[in-house]
């Protein structure tokens, strides 16, 4: 169900962001984006099982550290430019290759946690292939949903799939809902300055670390 309503509110993500926001630079990065694509789907589909063998609590608190670190570097970022970033060529062979590397552990690490990936593919497109923050938003929509419709196909496949009954009367209404909220924050990436959406990236991933490390697990 999770992922229905997740690839609901990517497609809706992109359609807004599409209409305020030009997806021409996309076209600067897509060979970074095909290897993200790439990557993610390949973690996604073989890393879980190796993943699990490792401690739930001891993984939880190492992905912490490396949201608060990925958050810590865009802040630094925000505020003194000169520190360099954009190692990686997005246009070139070389950035196909990194993409793919980078993909596949965000992948393994999306399909885990169950989440979509997007608190490492935007600092990973900012970071690594020097991508402005809107640019990076909205290339990393366009990875989501590929990941996450091939996790539906694999599910579909299983026969694990809600009915079609829980989709119109849960999925569907939670889907509509979380793309409305999109809307306001599409309108932010248009016209906010770079340096703003960064702090603010910076300052989810902190909550989102926080979160992480609070988090209880549950007792049998």
């Amino acid at each position: 169900m999770n992922l229905v309503v997740s690839l609901i509110t990517l497609l809706g993500a992109f359609a807004v962001r599409a209409t305020t926001l030009s997806t021409e630079s996309l076209h600067d990065f897509a060979m970074a984006i095909h290897g993200l694509m790439l990557g993610s789907l390949v973690g996604a589909l073989l890393a879980p099982g190796v993943l699990r063998r490792f401690s739930e609590r001891g993984f939880e608190r190492v992905l912490a550290l490396l949201l608060l670190f990925v958050a810590a570097v865009l802040i630094a970022e925000a505020y003194f430019p000169a520190i360099p970033i954009g190692f990686a060529d997005p246009e070139s062979w070389a950035g196909l290759g990194v993409g793919i590397a980078l993909g596949a552990v965000i992948g393994a690490i999306a399909a885990l946690m169950g989440v979509a990936g997007g608190e490492f593919l935007i600092p990973t497109l900012i970071l690594v292939f020097g991508a402005n923050a809107a640019t990076a938003g909205t290339a990393s929509l366009a990875i989501s949903v590929v990941a996450v419709t091939a996790g539906l196909l694999r599910y579909r496949a299983m026969k694990m799939l809600p009915s079609r009954g829980e989709l119109r009367r849960i999925a569907l209404p939670m889907g509509f809902a979380s793309v409305a909220g999109t809307i306001p924050g599409a309108v932010l990436a248009a016209q906010a300055p770079d340096t703003t959406l960064k702090l603010i990236l910076g300052a989810i991933l902190i909550a989102a670390a926080t979160k992480t490390l609070l988090h209880q697990p549950a007792r049998s």
